[in-house]
């Protein structure tokens, strides 16, 4: 690992973490060109949805001479359409009359309730239980191999993707928080329970917390002989590259990282890029150098999203750029059902086919890369292409991962719907009545029993 930042970094490289939220949101995105009605708009979607974006986003990435059509500019700002216009001119007229902000709250939760905040069952699927049979905090045993763990102090992120699925986390309802800072129920979970060979460390992004706090969670698992893996999903890469070269406490992450990958684990840094122009400044190059240094893995991965990345050729130039730069290619994710997934989703067929755009026009070391994949409740679910069958046009799908084992890669059909956005959007083809996951073994609550798997 070398210790020494490159000298030759931009200006803001050494600057210090500073945060912009919604107070400061008139005043961006009227340097965006919006008129003053525009403004009202957007400020009432972000009193629904959440809203914080640094000056590292601010000054290094996004275009402010092509706002508010900057891909990097919809990425972090909330658009005006991302809800259903009732509902925008119902917060707009409260904050033109100077509701309160308990008033404006009550009307934001009424609104949030009806966007399925929690997709794919994350409040309580699959929630393991401890030696009291109580729930676990802030852990779920999505996959048999897999634990995914939400440590509280990471449930924040640098800056906000307009299109996060797990937008309900940063609310500021305690009602819809999952996490916890029980590291050591999540140690004794994972050493009683030898089919886990990985834990996700996710959020939030646990990149937000300190070397002194990430260290804590992750260093006693490292005693466990059966854990193969430990994986951190961050954004940081993308948003807060000083993270990792010039923050107080970048070298000291550097060396868990190192201590990590010396105790025999592997260590997967799953970077969230949502378009190449993240990749432009020589910051997050040098942070992408460093962490590499370790000898950890940086796999890549992001949702396909309407207006910020639906077209092949943004995905061959991204999935070109990190392959050049030592990272792996890893998901296209299809936009989850929740939040604003009617203004961002692509249809399958369309995801399908920009998909293949990219993949076809790449070498061999960057199709790695797998898509466009749903993380659904069943499991994550990729679309392998269109074709016919008996005369019948369909979807070919397959489970990359899924909550019975059985299931994973298994080929099945859905019939063909152009406008289908989601894997409940589908129907079963050629004559079935039910997908394969219906047949799984469930609870009385319908639910996956994760004891039977």
């Amino acid at each position: 690992m070398s210790v020494t930042p490159d000298a030759a970094l931009s200006p803001s490289a050494g600057r210090r973490f500073r945060a912009y939220t919604t107070k400061h949101l008139d005043e961006l995105t009227a340097g965006a060109g919006l008129a003053a009605d525009e403004r009202l708009a957007v400020q009432a979607v972000a009193n629904v949805l959440p809203f914080r974006v640094n000056s590292y986003v601010i000054d290094e990435l996004i275009d402010w001479d092509a706002a508010p059509d900057d891909p990097i500019y919809r990425l972090v700002f909330p658009q005006a359409d991302m809800l259903p216009s009732g509902d925008v001119a119902r917060i707009a007229d409260l904050i033109r009359s100077g509701a309160s902000r308990k008033e404006l709250n009550e009307a934001a939760n009424q609104i949030r309730a009806n966007l399925n905040p929690h997709p794919a069952g994350q409040m309580d699927l699959n929630v393991p239980k401890a030696g009291n049979e109580e729930p676990i905090p802030g852990v779920q045993h999505k996959y048999k191999e897999t634990v995914l763990f939400f440590p509280k102090q990471g449930q924040t992120c640098h800056a906000y993707c307009t299109y996060c699925f797990r937008w309900a986390q940063f609310v500021g309802d305690a009602d819809l928080k999952f996490a916890s800072g029980e590291v050591d129920q999540l140690v004794e979970y994972v050493r009683t329970h030898p089919e886990v060979t990985s834990v996700l460390f996710t959020g939030g992004d646990p990149m937000i917390m300190g070397e002194g706090v990430i260290s804590k969670y992750i260093e006693p698992l490292l005693e466990i002989e059966h854990l193969e893996a430990i994986r951190i999903g961050t954004k940081a890469l993308a948003y807060w590259p000083q993270r990792f070269v010039t923050d107080p406490d970048a070298d000291d992450t550097l060396r868990l990282f190192e201590k990590v990958v010396a105790s025999g684990k592997n260590l997967a840094f799953m970077a969230h890029f949502s378009h190449p122009n993240e990749m432009k400044p020589e910051l997050v190059q040098e942070a992408v150098r460093r962490i590499r240094g370790t000898g950890a893995v940086i796999r890549t991965q992001a949702p396909l999203i309407r207006t910020i990345n639906d077209d092949s050729a943004t995905w061959e130039s991204m999935w070109r750029t990190h392959l050049r730069h030592g990272m792996v290619p890893y998901y296209m994710f299809v936009e989850r059902d929740t939040g604003p997934q009617d203004y961002f989703a692509v249809p399958l067929a369309e995801a399908y086919d920009i998909f293949r755009g990219a993949y076809q026009k790449v070498s061999g070391l960057a199709r790695t890369v797998r898509g466009p994949s749903m993380s659904a409740t069943p499991g994550k679910v990729c679309v392998d292409g269109v074709t016919e069958v008996a005369g019948e046009k369909v979807f070919v799908l397959h489970f990359i991962q899924a909550r019975d084992p059985e299931l994973v890669g298994k080929p099945f059909f859905a019939k063909y719907d152009e406008k289908a956005a989601w894997l409940f959007d589908l129907k079963p083809a050629l004559g079935a009545t039910h997908f394969p996951w219906e047949n799984a073994p469930v609870e009385s609550n319908g639910l996956v029993d994760p004891t039977r798997l």
